[in-house]
């Protein structure tokens, strides 16, 4: 049986797969920046850490490359964590169990991490031979990229020297990115108004699940079922049928995903019971019909539970319902410069009960255009305004720009092509790159970013194609190799 130590590049799947087995959620990522160090000290190359976490190894060039520019291989270390329902995993604790499906590396109920192990791996192989040709390297491993890029916005002017950044975070090989949209995210935080549930009314758990997720950049256009808006159309529904009391509504994880399954409390008079059951097969029936294509796997339950303390009021409640009903999620507009590109998108991402009287509507914007990425988080603040909540808007981060004019995006498409006798496709990406918030500390900085095949990030279904791993590192070395010369 091929492990993935055996297969080639084997300097790459080699430390991947030690990467594999570092826990690195976002926020928690000490230990793999213990690693990174190590590896440093190992190898007797300069190491230093900025004040968010950040890393960057330095490494000379090699004999008879000094004339060359200074280059920065660029990764992020965390991860997303997601897993499928049932599935025993502690991403705080355990390795990921990964394995090899036909030309594909998948992980067992879980996300794989090879957004972004795979580009640390690259940039630590590099570093580790001494063989590969280069000029000034150095590489940047940026903490907390997943859940609002705070290690890309504390990078301060003058951490790095070189002149060119090659950001490792691309997901289709084959195809080199000179532009991302910018993102903000806008949650809103309502204080629950409660009563104390009713002693004779039962309590059913509602639960649905089976949808694909997906990144909510990449995959935003694509009509993904959202488990949150799923859940809240029945909830809505059932609402104005019945006298249902709701005691409890959470869905989703990470604020880039887009939400794969939700749960609900409801109580309501013992007399609906049959009733709502009911109406609860006709709408899995309608819903199941409406979603088949994309979501084969789409499945709801209900059942009996305990009696909740706790139940929100009525008007409250129904404001809440009707505001996520209201909720825009998906492509709100298209580009109107690159054809088939998604200009402004938001993200209906979580919603979660972190106190008692608590809870917290997480969404996420995303634009290539500055104004419009306000616009549509000034919209969601509205809307958060009219449920009764108070907004708070992340930092958010820049878009990048594309500059068709790029030095090194003219070298990298000359040798793309000398390996693999064919064009690489340039374009931007409606996805969130670092990028952007690098040229805000270094205007000066030539960049692109590319990678490996990956599919299903973000969710449990993350893989990585093997043959394009090796295609991806072929690019890397002969890129670093044919960098420009140093004015």
């Amino acid at each position: 049986m091929q492990k993935i130590t055996d297969l080639q590049p084997q300097e790459v799947w080699t430390l991947f797969h030690e990467i594999l087995s570092i826990p690195r959620p976002s926020k928690k990522e000490e230990k793999i920046i213990a690693y990174i160090e190590d590896f440093a000290r190992k190898h007797r190359l300069s190491c230093k850490k900025d004040r968010v976490g950040n890393l960057l190894i330095s490494k000379p060039a090699t004999a008879g490359m000094e004339g060359k520019k200074g280059v920065i291989l660029q990764s992020h270390v965390d991860m997303v964590g997601e897993k499928q329902a049932g599935v025993d995993h502690d991403f705080d604790l355990d390795p990921i169990n990964a394995f090899i499906e036909g030309e594909w590396i998948k992980a067992r109920g879980t996300t794989l991490g090879a957004d972004d192990g795979i580009g640390i791996a690259a940039s630590l192989a590099i570093l580790a031979s001494s063989e590969i040709p280069h000029g000034p390297l150095e590489c940047l491993f940026t903490v907390d990229e997943e859940s609002g890029m705070t290690g890309a916005v504390g990078v301060q002017p003058g951490f790095f020297n070189g002149s060119i950044l090659l950001n490792l975070d691309s997901e289709d090989e084959g195809e080199i990115f000179i532009g991302c949209a910018g993102g903000i995210d806008t949650v809103g935080k309502l204080k629950m108004k409660r009563k104390r549930a009713k002693r004779n009314w039962p309590a059913l758990r509602i639960y649905l699940g089976g949808l694909r997720g997906g990144h909510s950049g990449d995959e935003i256009h694509l009509g993904l079922g959202n488990s949150l808006k799923i859940m809240n159309r029945f909830l809505w529904n059932a609402d104005r049928r019945f006298k249902i009391a709701l005691a409890m509504l959470e869905g989703g994880k990470a604020r880039n995903a887009i939400p794969r399954e939700a749960t609900a409390v409801i109580t309501l008079p013992a007399g609906d019971i049959e009733l709502i059951r009911v109406y609860f097969e006709s709408f899995e029936k309608i819903l199941k019909k409406e979603l088949e294509a994309l979501e084969p796997d789409f499945q709801m339950t209900m059942e009996e539970t305990a009696l909740p303390e706790f139940v929100m009021r009525k008007k409250q409640q129904r404001r809440l319902f009707s505001a996520l009903y209201a909720c825009p999620h998906g492509v709100i507009s298209m580009s109107q410069d690159i054809p088939g590109m998604v200009e402004t998108s938001t993200n209906l991402a979580s919603i979660r009960q972190p106190g008692e009287d608590q809870m917290e509507i997480v969404t996420s914007q995303r634009s290539s255009v500055e104004s419009s990425k306000r616009d549509i988080a000034d919209r969601m603040a509205a809307l958060f305004s009219l449920l009764g909540a108070d907004t708070v808007h992340s930092e958010g981060y820049p878009g990048w720009k594309p500059d068709r004019r790029s030095e090194v995006l003219n070298v990298a498409e000359k040798v793309y092509r000398e390996l693999f006798r064919s064009d690489p496709e340039v374009r931007a990406i409606h996805a969130g790159l670092e990028c952007g918030l690098f040229l805000e500390k270094y205007p000066g900085l030539d960049m692109i970013s590319f990678g490996p095949t990956i599919k299903g990030a973000h969710t449990p279904e993350e893989r990585i194609h093997i043959g394009s791993v090796e295609k991806f590192w072929k690019f890397l070395l002969a890129l670093l190799e044919q960098a420009p010369d140093a004015d």
